[in-house]
């Protein structure tokens, strides 16, 4: 990750080098903007870009997702393993730096190719969660209190294309195509029982929470007679696109 952080940090120094072509006195060199298709996954978020000069800018965004039921759940969770989960919520916050190379008429209008890199975290609300233990032929339900968050460091590219949509040039249309990062990254949940749990009962735990088998995820999880405890530490993936619109000054 650390290497990800010197190549980002190398592009942004070599653009804001790189100022001998200078802008003619017509053109706006900031723009700020929102992503709006993500509002629709309660994603709150502004990004400001200046241009260093005709083929290269800088972007830094902000996002974040009020607490609220986890999008895409059921893509990483079955419908069986969902219902142990009650009433469970999240929230995150991102920030985003990202140097920009146009391709085309430049000032940030064209198709571009953006390096970047970003830092996410998620909490979770305090949530319910069951598992079955069998003992003596009668199967009980244990509830359990969960809470946690995760937090990761990732760097990526993302291709796509910057429109002027009016005369003036105020008005912007960016196109994200497509982007990915990958990373590292770290987070604690801990689930707590309001019963002692005997060592068959948190052998029957801890099979439960493994068998969860969370794509992209790596954890370990420990449990005791308080309960359990999942360890996120390994790789942090995401995936970027959408639409924002801007305005140019």
């Amino acid at each position: 990750m650390k290497k990800v952080l010197l190549i980002t940090s190398s592009l942004v120094l070599s653009g804001l080098q790189a100022q001998e072509i200078s802008a003619p006195p017509s053109e706006k060199m900031n723009i700020i903007k929102t992503n709006v298709t993500a509002y629709a996954f309660r994603n709150i978020n502004l990004t400001y870009e200046r241009a260093i000069n005709r083929w290269f800018s800088v972007n830094m965004g902000f996002g974040a997702m009020p607490e609220g039921k986890v999008p895409f759940i059921n893509s990483f969770l079955s419908n069986e393993d969902e219902k142990r989960f009650q009433n469970l919520e999240a929230k995150s916050f991102s920030f985003t730096i990202e140097s920009r190379f146009y391709l085309g008429a430049g000032y940030g209008k064209g198709f571009y190719i953006a390096p970047y890199y970003r830092y996410s975290k998620i909490t979770s609300n305090t949530f319910d969660f069951y598992y079955d233990y069998t003992f003596s032929g009668t199967t009980f339900q244990i509830p359990l209190k969960g809470f946690g968050n995760a937090n990761g460091n990732s760097g990526g590219v993302m291709v796509g294309t910057q429109f002027f949509l009016t005369s003036n040039r105020n008005l912007v249309l960016d196109l994200w195509i497509a982007g990915a990062h990958y990373g590292a990254g770290k987070g604690d949940f801990t689930m707590t029982s309001d019963i002692p749990l005997t060592p068959d009962m948190q052998a029957e735990l801890k099979r439960e929470i493994e068998n969860l088998d969370i794509p992209y995820v790596n954890y370990t999880v420990e449990t005791n007679t308080n309960g359990a405890r999942v360890i996120i530490d390994g790789p942090w993936i995401g995936f970027r696109t959408g639409l924002s619109l801007g305005y140019r000054f």
